[in-house]
């Protein structure tokens, strides 16, 4: 579960932005909308998040701010080799920010226990690097470690309450690895959760790239009913789902991709297996009909990719952070996708949603409470600034939040100049 995150100069953003999945004040959709963690302080958390912005305002660069601390923390140890670059980018649009790291963290709860770690990292090495436990509600460092200059080496701490060969793992972290990544690849069954929460249960996607295998694979087993359920509940008129293992055929590749990537892609899936995916359609007489899933619609086809991974997060309590949700989608498909993770019944082990989007008829309190709104722009300086429904108090239950935020009232918003001449 994840409680919040924040990031530092990273691409757009400058600052530190910091974003949380904590429940704010208001008793509003209490018992559908929020749930109360099991830990020590009992925190009481959101079961979704949407973020509002202008195109190139920062809210991509959120999620990639993710997916990058990610990658860093589940391959720095074993894919990386001394002189690797990490993949970090900072600020560029300041000679001060060019030269400093990229800083990320987050907290988030694990098996009841809070934790609350981060790094800050360039290109070259990894800066900073520190985590705290909260396993009784009270704070203990379990390690940091940062970089001095001046001397060239590590100041470390390795905390009383941190098990294991610590000093082994400490002489094998290398400038650009993580400590947490090389304890746990030493066996550290401590950090292991840890490890594991960025692993498994943190989710990032961007849904243009999200293909249809998942959800073809789950119609081979038992799990096909749940597809099909979710299929209908969309009203997609969609009967059943054929799904069969093929040899992958070079030529069903489109003839626009350029001959070098062709050949690159055929060899890669040379003596492999891709799924062929046909749907039935009943005729007018009630027969069936199939159709090659490409003949389905671009909607169609995203609901279907959706529908694997979607009930794979509810049913094993994911956090998943999707970008551009609305893309190719009605706007009643968006809110049927929202309110499942709203509904007690489809998510009985508190996965969390956060999604970006455009679609601003969902942008109600019918939907959403108001803590659950944010929004991305940029400064005068070009830096994402990232913030919340709630800085603007609107009134509980009476505040029409789509008009409000179209009028301009929130902010974020495209400044649209006119165009004097074309040619």
């Amino acid at each position: 579960m994840l409680i919040e995150m924040s990031v530092a100069n990273f691409r757009s953003f400058r600052e530190t932005q910091t974003f949380t999945l904590v429940k704010g004040k208001g008793d509003e959709m209490v018992a559908t909308n929020t749930f109360n963690a099991a830990a020590a302080n009992n925190i009481a958390l959101l079961r979704s998040a949407a973020i509002y912005g202008p195109n190139a305002s920062g809210k991509s660069n959120l999620l990639l701010a993710l997916q990058t601390m990610k990658q860093v923390v589940v391959e720095s140890a074993i894919n990386l080799h001394r002189g690797d670059k990490l993949p970090v980018t900072p600020f560029r649009l300041s000679p001060d920010t060019r030269q400093h790291p990229s800083e990320f963290e987050a907290t988030f709860l694990v098996n009841g226990v809070r934790y609350q770690y981060g790094f800050a990292a360039t290109a070259e090495r990894i800066h900073e690097e520190w985590l705290l436990a909260y396993p009784k509600g009270r704070t203990q460092r379990w390690f940091s470690r940062a970089w001095d200059p001046t001397d060239q080496r590590y100041d470390w701490e390795l905390g009383n309450n941190l098990t294991g060969e610590k000093q082994l793992w400490q002489k094998s972290t290398r400038d650009n690895a993580l400590f947490l990544s090389t304890a746990v690849q030493l066996n550290s069954e401590q950090l292991q959760p840890i490890f594991d929460w960025f692993k498994n249960t943190l989710r990032l996607v961007n849904v243009g790239v999200w293909g249809p295998a998942f959800s073809a694979s789950l119609c081979e087993s038992s799990d096909k009913a749940r597809i099909m359920d979710f299929l209908r509940a969309a009203d997609l008129h969609i009967d059943d789902v054929l799904v069969e293992l093929i040899p992958f055929d070079a030529d069903t590749l489109p003839t626009a991709i350029p001959e070098p990537l062709r050949d690159m892609i055929a060899g890669d899936m040379k003596d492999k297996k891709i799924f062929d995916i046909k749907t039935v359609h009943k005729d007018d007489e009630g027969k069936p009909v199939d159709f090659d899933f490409v003949d389905e619609s671009d909607g169609t086809r995203k609901l279907f990719s959706f529908a694997g991974p979607w009930i794979d997060s509810l049913t094993k309590g994911y956090v998943l952070f999707i970008d551009e949700l609305h893309d190719n989608l009605h706007p009643r498909l968006v809110q049927f996708l929202v309110q499942l993770f709203h509904n007690l019944e489809t998510n009985p082990n508190n996965a969390q949603l956060v999604f970006t989007t455009h679609e601003t008829s969902i942008l109600n309190q019918e939907i959403f409470r108001r803590d659950q709104i944010w929004f991305c722009e940029k400064d005068k300086n070009q830096a994402t600034v990232l913030y919340p429904l709630t800085d603007f108090s609107p009134r509980k239950g009476r505040e029409n939040l789509e008009a409000a935020y179209l009028s301009g009232r929130y902010g974020a918003l495209p400044f649209i100049r006119p165009l004097k001449q074309i040619g």
